[in-house]
């Protein structure tokens, strides 16, 4: 019996071909109307949406109660519409309310500590600092002056001491 290897290169495409069917639908799902996002969702195509088939949409249960006027645990079309731009709008105050957090937190270290090279983002108001500090002391004010602007849920540090604050216990040299 003769065996034939398949070359990798042809397994590569292969895998390529088989998901890139998944990767386009998510993303033309984001760039659907309404009406084919609604007809998409409804997998079993009863007509109405129920929560099972919205499970993949993080957050939407708040969207979706909200707009089920009749309470029936589904939503069909009209209500849909509304839950759509219910959910919408949510996901852009979101965005804004990370942006106000994070103008916010940088305006207290900037008045709180004159010469401060920290990066500050936020997502759903946790923070992240970034950058490097003097020493432990400057890095311990920077968190807990993040961590008291309102908004703020958790502060992560990703601070970095200053070289001559390191220890000394051994330096790293470039080999030439």
């Amino acid at each position: 019996m003769k065996v034939h290897q398949v070359p990798k290169a042809a397994l590569v495409l292969a895998g390529i071909a088989l998901a890139l069917p998944a990767a386009m639908a998510a993303e033309v799902s984001a760039t659907m109307s309404v009406d084919a996002k609604f007809h998409a969702l409804d997998t079993n195509q009863d007509g109405f949406i129920t929560k099972g088939e919205m499970r993949r949409y993080r957050g939407y249960d708040k969207a979706f109660d909200e707009a089920d006027l009749n309470r029936d645990a589904k939503l069909n079309a009209d209500e849909f519409v509304k839950a759509e731009a219910l959910y919408q709008r949510r996901q852009a105050a979101a965005y804004i309310d990370d942006s106000v957090i994070t103008a916010k937190v940088k305006a207290a270290l900037i008045k709180e500590m004159k010469s401060l090279d920290v990066g500050v983002e936020t997502r759903r108001g946790r923070v992240l600092l970034s950058g490097f500090v003097d020493d432990s002391a400057q890095r311990a004010k920077a968190i807990q002056i993040a961590a008291s602007v309102n908004g703020v849920v958790k502060v992560e540090d990703g601070l970095v001491l200053k070289e001559r604050d390191r220890p000394t216990g051994g330096t790293l040299s470039r080999v030439q």
